[in-house]
């Protein structure tokens, strides 16, 4: 190494170094604590100047229906894989309608949700990337969609599961049924415009799709795979 270079090395090793601890230790202490909230939960309360509608409810207070849901909605491969799809993010670069499930895997909305912001740059792109890596790493799968089922939006200010179901049916998480489960994940691409309360024909249809995809992946029983 010359002179430059080893001068150099030490303090970008005590940056990547620094940087790893800062990341990594939040993201193993949440394998078991309960986020009280997330980053956009935040962001939104900030913009808004509301506070969010959110409960915290662990996977077992959950109904399996919408454990499903979300994963035939949203990421059908997220027992298999290791956070990222290129297959389905390939599919979609090179598709030019408008896809009805994105490319974005279950554990990189995770990250996204969780740690960052909203918005579309590299930097951003990058930390999701890089959250993603971790929470696969740390978490188990079941960690992964808890969190996931607890942070998503389902509509304007309403996060997570238990809120969902309150909001839009007068129901707690555990007794949503499959149809309520359907229309809570068909709402999921834009929570902001479709409605799971007061759902539009193509919401029902979208809907009906979602559990169809349900059935063909083997049910509730699909979750054992987790």
């Amino acid at each position: 190494m010359t002179r430059r270079a080893k001068r150099l090395f030490k303090p970008v090793m005590w940056l990547a170094v620094t940087f790893l601890l800062i990341t990594a230790v939040p993201v193993l202490a949440l394998r078991w604590i309960d986020p009280p909230s997330s980053m956009v939960i935040q962001q939104w309360q900030r913009e808004s100047g509301r506070v969010a509608l959110h409960t915290w409810k662990p996977l077992t207070k959950i109904s399996p229906n919408l454990q499903m849901a979300v994963i035939a909605a949203e990421d059908q491969k997220f027992p298999h894989h290791h956070g990222f799809d290129f297959a389905s993010l390939q599919k979609a670069l090179s598709e030019s309608r408008k896809r009805t499930r994105g490319a974005s895997t279950i554990s990189q909305q995770t990250a996204k949700n969780l740690f960052l912001w909203n918005g579309r740059s590299y930097v951003r792109k990058g930390l999701e990337a890089w959250f993603t890596l971790l929470i696969e790493l740390l978490w188990s799968k079941e960690r992964i969609l808890e969190v996931y089922l607890n942070i998503a939006e389902f509509g304007e200010g309403v996060y997570g599961a238990e809120a969902a179901a309150k909001y839009s049916f007068g129901t707690n998480a555990q007794r949503l049924s499959r149809w309520q489960a359907g229309l809570l994940a068909a709402v999921l691409p834009s929570p902001k415009r479709m409605s799971a309360r007061r759902p539009s024909e193509y919401v029902q249809e979208r809907a009906a799709a979602i559990n169809q995809q349900v059935k063909q992946l083997g049910g509730t029983g699909y979750l054992k795979s987790l």
